[in-house]
């Protein structure tokens, strides 16, 4: 059960990410499609700053006036900063990508009355 508990973070990055998955395929409404995306990515985001993270480690700045100053810092007592400047990166993109996601669904919307897959494609093929 003490396994569980020190890796609860990633049982609840799993889920995330299948609800994500399971509702971008298995739904027939766009807006549940780009909910399940953003639902995704909020998954692999958070599998990544798990990852990065280490249990009291020091901020990686070397500077003199900063309260934790050390010469030699030791690499393993050290957080890792590319995973969270990524993870920023990542959820920039994942709110844009979900914007534009809204949006075509909007045009797509206005030109067929529908978000629903099946009745978009009847239309076009009549």
């Amino acid at each position: 059960m003490e396994e569980f508990i020190d890796k609860f973070n990633y049982v609840l990055v799993v889920i995330l990410m299948m609800t994500g998955l399971w509702s971008m395929l298995a739904q027939n409404n766009l807006i549940k499609k780009c909910i399940g995306m953003a639902i995704f990515q909020t998954g692999i985001i958070l599998f990544f700053i798990s990852i990065g993270a280490k249990n009291n480690a020091l901020i990686p700045i070397l500077t003199e006036t900063a309260n934790h100053t050390y010469n030699d810092p030791n690499v393993n007592e050290v957080t890792n900063p590319l995973t969270q400047i990524l993870m920023l990166t990542a959820i920039v993109v994942g709110v844009a990508t979900l914007g534009v996601g809204l949006a075509l669904a909007q045009k797509v919307h206005q030109q067929n009355d529908s978000f629903d897959e099946d009745e978009i494609l009847n239309n076009q093929t009549k």
